[in-house]
Formats: C-alpha cells, structure tokens, sequence
C-alpha cells in the first residue's frame, strides 16, 4: 500500500525465478483477546514511530491484521462460485496493494481448495501483486513460494505508466481483464495523499481491470486515526485531509461510484472482518 513510483520499463515475458540474494525474484522485472481500536493501529505502525507508514506501508502489518481475518470471511469456493474452474482455465488475480504478500499467497492457497498450488502451464491461478514499496515487495518476492504462479512487483495505480504495465502481464496470458481484482485497505491513503478526485479514479481505474472486484475500503473513522497519529508525531498532516468532501460512510460512497459511474453492480457482502471492515464484491454489468 501507498503510492510512490517504483517501476522500470522492461516488458513482461513468461516468468522464471531465479535465486537473488534477495530471493526468489523476477527474472525480468525491474518494474518489479482484549478490545482494540483497529482504527487507531491502522493510523500507526508497529515500532517505535507509531506514524511513520504515511502510504499504508507498514513494514510489519500482518501481524496486527493476519490474512485469516479477512480469509475467514470469503469462501474458499469463490471462483467456483463466480463461474471459474481454474482446473481447466486461466483465472487471473490482481492484490493492489499487497504489502509484503501474506495475504495475496494465503489467498491463493485459500482459492485453491484441494488443486495442485503450482504448475508450469498456463491453466490454473495466476495472482500478480503489486505495492508501491519496494523493500516490501523484495520481502515478497523472497518469501513466495510459488514463483510460477505468483509474482510481485513494485507499481503506482495512479500513475498512467502503470495501464501499460497491467495491459502487458495481461496479454501474457491472452486476457484482457483480470478475473478477480483484490483491494484491502487501499482507498484510505490514495484519497489521503491525493484528493477526492484520485479516490474516485481508484475506483474507476480497478473497475476497468476486471470482472470481479472484491474491495475493503476502511471507514471513515481511520481517516481521522491516521491524521491524528501523524500529528502526535509533529509532522505536517496529510496534504487533502482537511479539504476532503467525500467523507462519512466510505463503503457507500465507493459502492454509489462503482455502480453509477463504472458500470459495476454490488452481487455480494461477505460480511465484516474483526475491524469492523466490510468485504463487498462488485461485478461488471
């Protein structure tokens, strides 16, 4: 999570892993209990500057928001659900925002059911991640342990160069569209860090990049935690914090622009996650 340009300008090719000292990485891609106030963790960071992840990057999120809070929630049969037999197809995942890639490969252990996790062919998941930090995404790439199916790579969403990146994984595969698009805890910091306008464009933009979007946005109340934690730390607050119109109920908001402007249709809630979080998935009309 966050939003800061990381990317090269190498094309996409088929992926093989070679070891790094870093780890497992792509060989061509430079583009590479008692109660808590979740709102107020989301605003900090676990070490000792509790407000230094001003983009979403926590360096340690996982372990104050573990990937089985949201898996809990989400069926393992989802794909199948959704008309997608990855047996016999190329089903197409996109994690924006993906940090250091837990959650993105328990996802995909969790999808899979009793599938074989990993193949050389085509058919099958195929789950690219992707975050704005860079040393996250070494930390994923050096962790992955299924390197033909899941890749990591350093992209901004909001920047323009990032459509031609997507468009060409894309056609690796002969798709023009993801299967299933992925956003946890993104929304939040694109519309701190750029306005109203980059939020709405967020929405657009994933829109446009798949069939299914299944998208947590966080509530209105960790706006004001981040803000506030960034503060306590003297530093300046976010730049379009104040002047921000769109505000209260976030999920609504993004439902009402998903639906009205972007031909996307709400088809199920998962429910809540331990954060009070909703998982709401939209289809293209």
């Amino acid at each position: 999570m966050g939003w800061e340009r990381l990317t090269g300008s190498e094309s996409w090719e088929p992926f093989r892993a070679v070891e790094r000292p870093t780890g497992l990485i792509l060989k061509r891609h430079t583009i590479m209990a008692l109660p808590v106030d979740h709102a107020e963790i989301e605003g900090s960071v676990e070490n000792e500057d509790p407000g230094a992840a001003p983009y979403g990057n926590f360096i340690n999120y996982y372990t104050f928001n573990p990937p089985g809070n949201r898996l809990s929630l989400i069926p393992a049969s989802l794909l199948e659900e959704l008309g997608f037999r990855p047996e016999s197809e190329t089903v197409l995942i996109l994690d924006v925002g993906c940090n250091s890639g837990d959650l993105s490969i328990a996802l995909y252990k969790h999808l899979h059911q009793e599938q074989l996790l990993e193949t050389d062919s085509q058919r099958g998941i195929h789950l690219l991640g992707f975050d704005l930090d860079q040393d996250l995404i070494l930390r994923a790439q050096s962790c992955n342990p299924f390197p033909q199916n899941i890749q990591f790579v350093p992209l901004d969403i909001t920047q323009e160069s990032s459509h031609t990146e997507l468009a060409s994984y894309l056609e690796t595969f002969g798709c023009s569209r993801f299967h299933l698009c992925t956003c946890f805890a993104v929304t939040m910091w694109v519309h701190l860090n750029h306005g109203d306008a980059a939020f709405l464009a967020l929405l657009s933009r994933l829109a446009s990049l798949c069939k299914y979007l299944l998208l947590e946005a966080q509530p209105w109340k960790c706006y004001r935690s981040a803000a506030r934690r960034l503060r306590k730390l003297g530093r300046s607050d976010f730049d379009h914090f104040k002047t921000l119109e769109i505000r209260g109920d976030m999920a609504a908001h993004a439902k009402e622009h998903l639906e009205k402007q972007c031909g996307m249709e709400l088809t199920q809630s998962f429910g809540n996650t331990s954060w009070d979080r909703s998982l709401l998935l939209f289809k293209r009309r």
